[in-house]
């Protein structure tokens, strides 16, 4: 049994994907024998040192479904890295009773962590959210590489297998015939990305129409509003420019000041003078 092992901290697929994998191939597969006893030191006696060397001997399995994952278009040192997670789960729950080989249970944490992953990147298959979606995202991903468009009675057997109507078969299965697109495009250069979605949004109020039409809007109520402001009195005016339009908002105790009055006298001219605009402006 190999007792000298790397660190698990030196072994990252992000970095150098030839080299990882140069490296978990050079650690030997288990025999039945060692295994069971590296199982057992670890459920029994909690012994993490057998744990260390059970992951790093099962490693090279990770890699091998990752391989199989390639048709995604996601790293494979990212898949990698989620599979292993799955792997060392598996270490973690695997009761050596259970009278099978270590990656015969490993198996279902890998892949399960490797299609979370591929559904969480995969930007296509967002919606794919329920149990039957999933296992039919992946169903028809793998059966895409011998089967075309698949005929009503593909898609009713799919469905009829998966415990989903044939149109939700239908709709993932154009979905998988989809690609994603950069919504600014893939290139600097602008006249290489006019199929980009954002060359058909316009910018909002870029609208010659909606320009024409606020700028008209504005003079209006310009107008409205001094025409309306003409029929008070100074003070009055003073009151109103001082606490609504200025840059700086006098306080009715400074222009109770400058008035000699109370400031609750100015709060009544002031409401009096914006009733009186306000029947103005709506008339």
């Amino acid at each position: 049994m190999t007792t000298s092992l790397l660190s698990m901290d030196s072994l990252s697929p992000g970095r150098d994907l030839d080299g990882y994998v140069r490296t978990v191939s050079a650690f030997p597969i288990l025999s039945a024998d060692d295994e069971k006893a590296l199982t057992e030191r670890l459920y029994y006696d909690n012994d993490v040192d057998a744990a260390r060397q059970l992951v790093l001997h099962h490693l090279r399995f990770v890699v091998h479904l990752a391989r199989s994952y390639s048709g995604y278009g996601l790293a494979q040192g990212d898949l990698i890295q989620e599979g292993n997670v799955g792997l060392m789960k598996a270490v973690k729950r695997f009761n050596p009773e259970f009278g099978v080989r270590l990656v015969s249970f490993a198996v279902h944490w890998i892949k399960a962590e490797m299609h979370e992953f591929i559904l969480r990147n995969w930007r296509i298959v967002k919606i794919a959210t329920t149990k039957a979606q999933r296992k039919l995202f992946f169903k028809l991903r793998s059966n895409k590489k011998r089967l075309g468009w698949l005929t009503g009675e593909e898609a009713r057997a799919v469905a009829s297998d998966l415990g989903v109507e044939p149109s939700v078969v239908t709709q993932m299965e154009g979905r998988l015939a989809a690609r994603d697109m950069a919504f600014d495009g893939y290139s600097d250069d602008e006249a290489e990305n006019w199929g980009a979605p954002a060359q058909f949004l316009s910018r909002e109020g870029a609208d010659p129409a909606e320009l024409v039409a606020a700028e008209e809007w504005r003079d209006s109520s310009t107008k409205a509003l001094a025409d309306s402001m003409a029929l008070l009195d100074e003070r009055s005016q003073d009151i109103v420019r001082s606490r609504w339009l200025g840059e700086e908002k006098a306080t009715l105790h400074q222009l109770a000041g400058k008035y000699g009055v109370s400031a609750e006298r100015i709060r009544q001219l002031e409401k009096s003078a914006m009733k009186k605009l306000k029947a103005v402006l709506e008339a």
